[in-house]
């Protein structure tokens, strides 16, 4: 038996990524984690909105602040593969 077909709607999902309202959820999110770990947030855009958290690099190596920053705000944190 053959499951259900979804065609996804490409252009509506793009139209998303670029509203002012996913700008902000982004951003959100991304202060909560520097809130968290101590760092420092930057929002940008590329072709949606984007954000980056900088910590230092040792803080990241020896204690995972990044890391674990991430997860206390309940972001998917996995091992790359």
């Amino acid at each position: 038996m053959a499951g259900p077909k979804v065609t996804l709607d490409h252009g509506g999902i793009a139209e998303l990524l670029r509203s002012s309202g996913f700008a902000g959820a982004v951003n959100a999110v991304a202060k909560q984690v520097a809130a968290a770990s101590g760092g420092e947030m930057e929002s940008y855009t590329t072709d949606r909105a984007a954000a980056l958290v900088k910590v230092k690099a040792d803080r990241q190596a020896r204690d995972g602040a990044l890391t674990r920053a991430a997860a206390a705000v309940g972001l998917e944190v996995r091992q790359k593969k």
